[in-house]
């Protein structure tokens, strides 16, 4: 998992954070950690703390209700595994397929991952004008479902936070389908320089 999920005070899943980030407030005292690695800890000059995996903030925050997943392209990259919509290769560049110069617009359903050779002969047609086909077509994922993803988090390890997750149950099948499997692997502890402001 590369970041660390924020609770509200009222424990309903708010976003992520980095790892420095979560650190940062749990010693300002404006979290505490809910849920924690059981085998890496953060240390810091005189203090020694477990890496957070949950942290709930301590003062309630007022946020409007979203039923959309906001659009970002680390998003587009992340649910399409970082793989090329028309060759299958390493995707590190995200497409439109109604290029932003012809009116298209930076949403979920026009955009794809990518390779830079494949982005590039693309151009700015779309993929029907270039002879190019998708090898899968793009969708808007469900805001959990963007959670779990933007917490990097694989197929095996949703049942751990699954508690945390609206209803008491994880968007399994959402995600198993969009982030690949990966065996989880012990890691030593890792120091983070930390600084006490905001």
């Amino acid at each position: 998992m590369r970041n660390t999920l924020v609770l509200n005070a009222s424990y309903e899943p708010l976003s992520t954070v980095p790892l420095r980030r979560a650190v940062v407030l749990v010693l300002q005292d404006k979290a505490v950690v809910e849920q924690a690695h059981p085998l890496r800890v953060v240390r810091g000059s005189g203090v020694q703390l477990p890496v957070p995996r949950v942290i709930r903030l301590t003062r309630y925050v007022r946020v409007p209700f979203r039923q959309r997943a906001p659009w970002s392209r680390r998003g587009v990259l992340a649910r399409d595994q970082f793989l090329c919509a028309y060759c299958g290769r390493r995707g590190s560049t995200v497409d439109h397929l109604v290029p932003k110069s012809r009116g298209g617009a930076d949403s979920w359903l026009n955009t794809v991952a990518a390779c830079a050779e494949c982005n590039q002969r693309k151009a700015d047609r779309t993929p029907e004008q270039a002879g190019m086909r998708l090898l899968r077509r793009p969708f808007e994922p469900t805001p959990e479902a963007t959670l779990m993803l933007a917490l990097g988090l694989r197929a095996g390890e949703l049942g751990e936070l699954a508690a945390w997750l609206p209803g008491g149950r994880s968007p399994a099948a959402t995600v198993a389908a969009t982030v690949p499997t990966v065996a989880a692997v012990a890691v030593p502890a890792v120091t983070v320089p930390v600084t006490a402001s905001a």
